[in-house]
């Protein structure tokens, strides 16, 4: 889930709408409006941020990301933790 969180929205509602799709990329570019070629290239980059946000977890992220699996904290508001943190 912590490589979820660390994705920006765009990059999570690319997600979203490659799930909805049943994984078509096809499909994808038909609702997208693009390319075959420029919807593999998208979820090429969103496979590197994925491996990207898997090796960036911390010991703090990692506690934050505790908190959102046990429903004490919204995906949101760790998103937004997560944020700030990144910042300093």
């Amino acid at each position: 889930m912590e490589w979820f969180l660390k994705l920006d929205e765009q990059s999570q509602n690319f997600l979203k709408d490659f799930i909805m799709s049943s994984g078509s990329l096809k499909k994808l570019a038909q609702d997208y409006g693009v390319s075959y070629p420029t919807i593999r290239l998208w979820v090429n980059q969103l496979m590197h941020k994925i491996e990207a946000a898997n090796q960036e977890n911390s010991e703090f992220e990692g506690a934050i990301l505790k908190m959102v699996a046990q429903g004490d904290l919204s995906i949101s508001n760790a998103q937004e933790i997560m944020k700030k943190y990144q910042q300093n």
